[in-house]
């Protein structure tokens, strides 16, 4: 047996009302659950990208959690990559320029296929990218 997909991904934010308004208006998610002062949860394809607060999920749930899920929780920038045609990587480029969002690097891989890098509101590097920089169609 092995897994066959990733079904969600976490990145540590610092300011959840700017995450929010990031990943829903910029990069245009589909918000699908949020908690005040811990997370925010966005659609993306098959799968779901988690938004929390460190110093909120570090810590032990209380005894009687209703979902007793154990701490976790990241200090510094994460990493995230999407995926992307190269033409939509065009538009994803000029999109974020429009909004103001500096490309970190825009370039080819040695095997071909093309990504462009930005970081979100608290730091993350996140990366629009070919799938076929991993050998996939």
């Amino acid at each position: 047996m092995k897994p066959q997909a990733i079904l969600e991904a976490a990145l540590y934010v610092s300011d959840l009302a700017e995450a929010e308004r990031f990943y829903g208006e910029v990069l245009g998610l589909e918000l699908l659950a949020k908690a005040e002062g811990r997370h925010v949860f966005f659609r993306c394809g098959d799968g779901v990208l988690l938004l929390f607060l460190p110093e909120v999920t570090e810590v032990s749930p209380e005894p009687d959690a209703r979902l007793p899920v154990p701490p976790h929780g990241s200090r510094g920038p994460g990493h995230l990559c999407f995926s992307a045609s190269g033409d939509e990587i065009e538009l994803w480029k000029k999109r974020l320029e429009d909004h103001n969002i500096a490309i970190e690097a825009d370039f080819e891989w040695p095997r071909g296929g093309r990504s462009i890098y930005f970081r979100d509101p608290s730091g993350n590097s996140l990366e629009f990218a070919e799938p076929r920089i991993w050998g996939f169609s």
